[in-house]
């Protein structure tokens, strides 16, 4: 299975469990072309993946009314995935999921359900009973989007003692300590009212992180004080063109910065782009670049593997590959696409 001119990724999409809702496909590094090798199915709406860093285990919550957060093995010579079943998440509509740095524990958030969730991991992987359930209380200014808590991800800071979660209801940023599987909570840290924070990203210097803001479609950077787990606002950036006028239809979606730490991109949904960002190594700040078009409709989520992105169009039911320009960090479209119905979340292996 493994070649030296590929690279297999997972494609998690909104599916009914009865259908193939779990993908492993492969990419070819010289030119961008993919294709699907496999499907699984038994899982509804996998909307959030994760890997562990062997790539031995991968983790998919079930996007649905009463939550599920699933655990599979990863065959070593097929890349096929082996259920290793699956628990409640207490909550409704989980839609993020990630690993602690030991590996050790789950972290899951509950979009409709308001929930963040911590679940133990055995040794083969599974999961056990969840350790740790905490409710957010509250809402926005918006009465459309923001009437009650939204936990949209849950990512470990850079200490390893806490975790960070976006709620795209309340405009916060809340940090949680992690001792013994509970959490407890340590620090609010309030965006401007109707942002709603959906996704991070830490840069590799540990020195800032950067949240792209669902609702209006702008990044927020930070200086990162991991001593006392706490957040410190140096700026606000759109993620749209300046004479681009935003319809309901937009908002962004995902964001993730290059492995060389010079570059940060965004996924516009609506505008139907990705945005580039350069990032001042002195002081962090960032300088929009360029968009480029996502080559579909409704770009949730993306990935970056060296100097490839792909693209996951939800609402046009394809993925798209680009090469990344090492000098500029600007996109150049291959050409290719990959069909996949709903495609929502990637992960490369």
């Amino acid at each position: 299975m493994e070649r030296s001119d590929q690279v297999l990724f997972y494609v998690g999409t909104y599916s009914s469990e009865e259908k193939e809702s779990l993908f492993l496909c492969a990419l070819n590094l010289d030119g961008g072309e993919m294709r699907i090798l496999a499907g699984t199915k038994g899982i509804e709406n996998p909307s959030y993946l994760a890997l562990n860093e062997a790539g031995t285990i991968l983790y998919a919550v079930s996007e649905k009314d009463a939550g599920e957060i699933h655990a599979y093995s990863v065959d070593h010579d097929t890349k096929a995935l082996i259920s290793l079943g699956g628990r409640s998440t207490g909550g409704g509509s989980p839609c993020y999921v990630s690993i602690s740095q030991k590996e050790d524990y789950v972290f899951v958030s509950n979009y409709s359900g308001g929930n963040v969730n911590v679940f133990p991991v055995n040794s083969d992987g599974s999961l056990q009973k969840m350790s740790s359930q905490v409710r957010h209380t509250g809402q926005g200014i918006r009465e459309d989007r923001q009437d009650a808590p939204h936990p949209h991800s849950i990512i470990p800071d850079s200490s390893g003692e806490r975790v960070m979660v976006c709620d795209l209801g309340l405009d916060q940023i809340i940090f949680y300590s992690m001792e013994g599987g509970l959490l407890t909570t340590h620090r609010e840290v309030n965006l401007p009212p109707g942002s709603g924070p959906r996704h991070l990203a830490l840069h590799p210097s540990g020195k800032w992180v950067y949240v792209v803001n669902e609702l209006n479609n702008t990044v927020t950077v930070f200086t990162n004080d991991d001593t006392f787990g706490n957040l410190n606002i140096l700026q606000h950036i759109p993620t749209l063109p300046e004479h681009y006028i935003a319809g309901s239809d937009d908002t962004a979606a995902d964001i993730h910065i290059s492995s060389c730490g010079r570059f940060l991109y965004a996924s516009n949904r609506g505008h139907d782009s990705i945005v580039l960002f350069t990032i001042d190594d002195s002081s962090g700040l960032l300088t929009a670049s360029d968009w480029q078009t996502s080559g579909g409709r409704d770009p949730r989520n993306f990935a970056i593997f060296n100097n490839i992105m792909l693209v996951a169009n939800q609402n046009s039911s394809t993925i798209t590959s680009y090469t990344i320009d090492a000098d500029n960090g600007r996109l150049i479209p291959t050409g290719n696409e990959l069909g996949v119905s709903a495609p929502v979340c990637i992960k490369f292996l």
